[in-house]
Parts: structure tokens; C-alpha cells; sequence
């Protein structure tokens, strides 16, 4: 954002000062939308020195025609600079009152804020990287303490609106307002859960300005799902849909091969086989019949034998894409299985679970597949891939899935709240559905069969992947009563509703505008 607003500045001749008049113009048209149905009228807002605090200038002056509003400073004012500080002047004119938050203690600011119906948060913006001390930190502390809603301009004070990263205090909103579009950090947990609801102000930025960036990390769409994912003519038949190869299962794990290929057929594969240990290749039956079955060789623990590689190998040279490793264990001669099958493997492969897990701290043998891979590992999955702690991935979430996709070769599902799909050469996707009812056993097994199905359908990885996720996050939240109880089988179940959804429109992405 930083960069379009110069070029904004220096191809069309838009100053800084036009674009903060309107980023404070849409933040006081939100407050009144927040202020509206309790009949709230007064206002605090608390400013920084910045731009951020020039937004939040703008909009107090705005709210001052016809609301009791009161400005607390985060800073001492002779720090304001530029044009923050020509529209702090002019608040200075109104009459609006100002406070420098280090000349009240902290009884003083507690009741100038407790009185507030609603505050403003326009302590910090982007360029801020935490944590907040000092007087801002104290500032924030009160706002979170007092009880009253807060809106936060452009990100809530205290939060790295690059990473998501949140090292406490950060505001805690009920909305945010955020300039011309929403920044990564707003859709990365824990800073989204600080963010509430987000609102995109239309800021002036033309919109040729914003579609010739090269903006890396987009958010996914009803929309975008809706044009990726073709629809099926009239006359076909189960053969053009793809025939998706299910490796998995063992002993006490059968389950997840099925849930795979639950996930497979409901997101559209023609024909789905689960490839399982010989003495359970009866039991999917039972349960899922429209899905067939492949006996393999097997170690007596129950698990895939080694030897059962040049048989998986028969079963995948007659598919379309091929989906290893749910409930495979890790059994010695299942763990050697994995690293033999890969480097042969000629088809658009998604590796998850014990695949990934056979390949622990080895990532660069995924170079060796033969053909185009994806892999859907949890943090934990991923941590172990890497050689590092699940912190180390969490930190950066969407730059640990980019960097993993262009070192791998692959493409990466990094899952977890607001899922991140990369592709190697940079391009990644945040995925806006789903919800924590979905923390449960048999998840990711439904959403490798999806992504599995739509590979056998033609997508391109990076597109297959990001639309199941998608998809798969939709139907948990479609599926869903409640944040408990929902089954894996219960959200595959769900995603022929999903993609109904997408394709009539009848989807609510969170993102709301105003202008």
C-alpha cells in the first residue's frame, strides 16, 4: 500500500493529503454505521503521530459536526509532522478537544474513554512492527479495558499488518476500517481474531493502479472459485471427470482412507480406488460402496509393505491424480513404501499425513516426484518437514508456505484458521472459510480427496488446491451448528451444497466497503 500510494502520488497526481481526507472521510462513515443502532454519540479517538493518526484527525473532524468528540495523543503533539499535523491544527480550530494521554493518569484516561461510546483506534497503522511500549502501549491497555467498542483505522494498533503476528497489547476492535485493500496481516490469526469485522475503504486509488501491482498474496473468492472451477456440460460421463487413486490406510486407520475418498467423490471424481492393506480392503465397503478398492501387499502389523510399490504403480498409471497418505502409519516398511513410490510417481500427486511424515526432515527428496505435487500438511506437519518448532512456521504463516513451496518445488497447503496455499513461483492464496468446529479428527483427510478430485478434474495445482481448501472451509461452515460436533464425513458431505453456493452467488466472503 505504501508503494501505490507514491505511485498513486507521482502517476496521477493524487497527494497524500487527498488520500487521508477520504481514508478519515470512510472511517467516520463506519463509526455512524457503528454508532447507529445504539443511538451512540460520543466519541474518543485515539491518534498517534503518523499518518494513521491523520486518518484518525480527519475522521474526528468529520464526527464533530454532529458528535461530542474528544481527541486523546498518543504522542507529544509537537512530534505530529506533516499532514497529520495540518489536520490536527485544524481540529485544534474546531474546538475539538485534545488530550496529550501523558498528562492524565491513569484514572483520568480510564474515565475519558469509559465515557465513550465508541473509540477510535488510529494509534498505529502498517508501518508499525510491535510490540507497542511506552505511552502507546499504555493508551492501548486503557482502550481494551474500558469496555467500549473499539474501530480501528486501517489495523488495530499493536499488530504487524505484514505477518499477523500480534505481540500483546494490540486492540482489541470490533471492526476495522481498513485503506484500499485488505492487508495480510487482517487475515492471519492471531491478528485477525484483534481485527473484527473488516471493512475496505475505497480510498481514490484508481482501480488500473491497483490491478498492474504485483500483488503476490490474494485472498480467495466465491468469485475467483466460481471462474476457476469449470462446469460440467450436460452430456458427460464419470470417465471425464477424472479417476482419483486413493494410497492409504492401515490397521486401525482405515477410516481416513475412507474419509479421503469420501472428500473425492463429493468434490466430483468420476471414479475413486483406495489402494489399502490387503486384509482391510473389505471394509470400505461397508461404509462408502460407490468408492472400489485395490488389496496390497501388507506387513503383518497391517500396514502398506514396501514391496507394495510396483502394484500402487499399476493403479496409478491408470489415473487421472493420485492422493498418498492418511492413516498410513509410520511403520518402518510404510515410511520406505513412501520414498520409493514418489520418485515414480508420473501423475499430479497430493501428499499428506504419513507421507509427509516419511519425509520428515528430508523435504527436498519432494523434487524427486515425477510429476506435479501438493502437499497439505498442519503446522505440525510442516514443522517436522522443515526441522523446526511449529512456532518457527506459525510466525510468518504465509511467508513459511511460500518459502516451502519455492524450495519443494511443490505446491503447499499450510492449514490451519485461514489456510495458506503457495505456489513456487511466489503466487499465494489466504483462504477466508471455514471455522473452528472443523478442529477435528478426519478434516484434512476430506480436504486431500478434494483436492485430489479436482487435480483428476485438470486444474493446475496451485488452482486445485486453493479452490478445495476453499471449498472444503465452506462446507464446515455451511455444515456447521455450533463450534462443536461436526464430523469430517458430515463437511465432504457438504461441498456439492459448497459449490452451489458459489456458483449462485449466495456467498459471504467477510469483506464488507465503504467509500
Amino acid at each position: 500500500m505504501a508503494a501505490l500510494e507514491r505511485h498513486a502520488q507521482d502517476a496521477f497526481g493524487i497527494s497524500v493529503a487527498a488520500l487521508m481526507d477520504r481514508a478519515g472521510a470512510c472511517t467516520a462513515e463506519v463509526a455512524r454505521r457503528l454508532l447507529r443502532p445504539r443511538g451512540g454519540r460520543r466519541v474518543v479517538v485515539l491518534a498517534g503521530r503518523g499518518n494513521n493518526g491523520g486518518d484518525g484527525f480527519v475522521a474526528a473532524r468529520d464526527l464533530a459536526a454532529d458528535l461530542t468528540v474528544t481527541v486523546v495523543l498518543a504522542a507529544p503533539e509537537e512530534e505530529v509532522r506533516g499532514e497529520a499535523a495540518v489536520r490536527l491544527r485544524a481540529l485544534r480550530a474546531r474546538r475539538v478537544p485534545v488530550h496529550d494521554a501523558a498528562s492524565l493518569d491513569d484514572l483520568a484516561l480510564g474515565r475519558i474513554l469509559g465515557a465513550a461510546d465508541l473509540l477510535v483506534d488510529a494509534i498505529f497503522g502498517t508501518g508499525f512492527r510491535g510490540p507497542a511500549a511506552g505511552e502507546p502501549a499504555r493508551l492501548i491497555e486503557a482502550a481494551n479495558r474500558s469496555g467500549v467498542s473499539i474501530l480501528a483505522v486501517d489495523v488495530p494498533s499493536g499488530i504487524d499488518a505484514a505477518t499477523g503476528r500480534a505481540d500483546p497489547p494490540c486492540v482489541r476492535a470490533v471492526a476495522t476500517v481498513t485503506m484500499g485493500l485488505p492487508k495480510v496481516g487482517l487475515m492471519q490469526y492471531p491478528a485477525a481474531a484483534c481485527a473484527g469485522s473488516v471493512v475496505v475503504a475505497d480510498i481514490g486509488m484508481p482501480p488500473s493502479l491497483t490491478e498492474a501491482a504485483p500483488i503476490a498474496t490474494a485472498l480467495a473468492t466465491a468469485a475467483w472459485v466460481e471462474r476457476t472451477i469449470p462446469r460440467r456440460p450436460a452430456d458427460g460421463q464419470k470417465g471425464q471427470f477424472g479417476r482419483v487413486a486413493l494410497v492409504a490406510g492401515a490397521r486401525g486407520f482405515v477410516g481416513a482412507s475412507i474419509l479421503a475418498a469420501r472428500g473425492a467423490i463429493r468434490a466430483g471424481a468420476g471414479l475413486v480406488t483406495i489402494a489399502l492393506p490387503a486384509s482391510l480392503a473389505a471394509v470400505p465397503a461397508g461404509s462408502l460402496p460407490e468408492a472400489m478398492t485395490h488389496p496390497l501387499p501388507e506387513t503383518p502389523d497391517g500396514t502398506i509393505a514396501e514391496r507394495a510399490v510396483e502394484t500402487v504403480l499399476e493403479l496409478v498409471e491408470a489415473s487421472s491424480a493420485v492422493a498418498v497418505g492418511p492413516g498410513l502409519t509410520m511403520h518402518p516398511e510404510a515410511v520406505a513404501f513412501v520414498r520409493r513410490l514418489l520418485p515414480r510417481l508420473g501423475r499430479p500427486a497430493v501428499l499428506d499425513a504419513d507421507a509427509l511424515n516419511a519425509l520428515a526432515g528430508e523435504p527436498q527428496r519432494l523434487r524427486e516426484a515425477a510429476g506435479p505435487v501438493v502437499i497439505t500438511p498442519h503446522p505440525g506437519e510442516m514443522a517436522r518437514l522443515l526441522g523446526c518448532g511449529i512456532p518457527d512456521v506459525q510466525r510468518d504463516r504465509v511467508e513459511t508456505a511460500r518459502s516451502a513451496a519455492r524450495s519443494f518445488g511443490v505446491t503447499v497447503v499450510l492449514k490451519g484458521a485461514r489456510t495458506v496455499v503457495a505456489e513456487p513461483g511466489g503466487a499465494a492464496r489466504i483462504i477466508p472459510t471455514g471455522n473452528a468446529a472443523m478442529a477435528t479428527g478426519g478434516m484434512g483427510d476430506v480436504l486431500t480427496g478434494a483436492a485430489a478430485a479436482l487435480l483428476a478434474a485438470g486444474l493446475p495445482p496451485f488452482e486445485a488446491a486453493a479452490c478445495a481448501a476453499y471449498l472444503h472451509g465452506l462446507a464446515g461452515d455451511l455444515a456447521a451448528s455450533g463450534e462443536l460436533g461436526l464430523l469430517a464425513h458430515e463437511v465432504a458431505d457438504a461441498i456439492p451444497r459448497a459449490l452451489v453456493r458459489v456458483r449462485t452467488g449466495d456467498v459471504d466472503d467477510g469483506l464488507r466497503t465503504v467509500s
